[in-house]
């Protein structure tokens, strides 16, 4: 692995170590979604440790980290389809966690669902950019609403809504820079 190769693997341990901790802090407040991406925060971060491939074991037990994230997603899927992400995410990891354990190493996957799965991350990250761009802008704006009424958005420093959409942003960053190194 070359010297850029290296850094950029421990800058994205880095950052999605980052992102687990700052969700671990938002569990009691947000609850079980927030758990959930604190696991697929921390899970990311040692799945991109560089440490080789076929790795068995290390598969196995991401694996099944991510399988037991996945049936957390299903769980959450009841309050809503908006949790539909966080499935999306798990199994994303466990096909990922196969591929790399018992795959030829890059390269090892299906091309066409690594291909769906490049698509729908490109679209997550360039949805939650121009999201996060647009709530920056709207701080201490006045929204018009169809019926006419107008509702003042509290001005100030970005919250903890804004923080949030940030760490999703780069955890789905680092989802994408993972399956394009697969």
């Amino acid at each position: 692995m070359s010297l850029s190769a290296s850094v950029s693997a421990w800058l994205l341990v880095l950052l999605c170590a980052v992102s687990g901790a700052y969700c671990l802090g938002r569990v009691r407040r947000a609850g079980g979604a927030a758990a959930g991406e604190a696991v697929m925060g921390f899970g990311m971060a040692l799945m991109a440790v560089p440490l080789g491939h076929g790795d068995g074991w290390q598969a196995t037990a991401l694996g099944l980290v991510f399988c037991a994230t996945a049936l957390h997603a299903v769980w959450l899927l009841r309050e809503g389809a908006h949790h539909a992400h966080h499935l999306v995410g798990s199994l994303t990891m466990v096909y990922m966690a196969v591929a790399a354990g018992y795959g030829s190493g890059h390269g090892g996957g299906l091309p066409l669902l690594t291909g769906v799965l490049l698509l729908y991350y490109a679209g997550y990250v360039v949805l939650g950019g121009a999201r996060l761009i647009t709530a920056g802008t709207t701080a201490g704006a006045t929204i018009r609403h169809p019926a006419g009424a107008a509702t003042a958005r509290p001005a100030g420093p970005a919250g903890s809504a804004e923080l949030t959409r940030a760490c999703r942003l780069a955890m789905g960053m680092g989802m994408l820079a993972m399956l394009l190194a697969m």
